[in-house]
């Protein structure tokens, strides 16, 4: 089962990354994330209850996986688009346990929170050398 997902949170905690190797071929990369995504609702004082927030495990499955473990951090706002997917497991003692996780298409930075951001291009093979004056 399924379905589209679109929300805001936050990340909870580091970024988790994994490789699984995928036979002679390039090992497929994982980059999850821990994000609490709140349901803000304005009260008359000015300030914000949180009803109805959950926690939810954001995989990002994709070949730069790795280079993004340094970009995502705790306390992170991020915009999520993917779908809910359903897990099924057993704990430690053999109890059938189900969550639901998000498979990531998209995940953007939000700058709340953000005291500064540098950007750079990364280079590519077909790209000119830039001049030197």
């Amino acid at each position: 089962m399924s379905t589209h997902f679109y929300g805001e949170g936050n990340i909870g905690s580091a970024p988790e990354y994994r490789e699984f190797t995928n036979g002679n071929d390039q090992p497929n990369r994982l980059l999850r994330l821990n994000v609490y995504f709140d349901n803000p609702v304005p009260k008359r004082d000015g300030t914000f209850e949180d009803r109805g927030g959950f926690w939810a495990p954001v995989e990002i499955w994709h070949r730069d996986a790795e280079h993004w473990v340094s970009l995502y951090q705790k306390g992170m706002r991020v915009l999520v688009e993917g779908r809910t997917m359903r897990d099924e497991w057993e704990d430690a003692d053999e109890n059938e346990r189900v969550t639901f996780k998000i498979e990531a298409r998209r995940v953007g930075i939000l700058p709340f929170r953000l005291e500064s951001a540098t950007l750079s291009l990364k280079p590519t093979s077909g790209d000119p050398e830039p001049a030197s004056d």
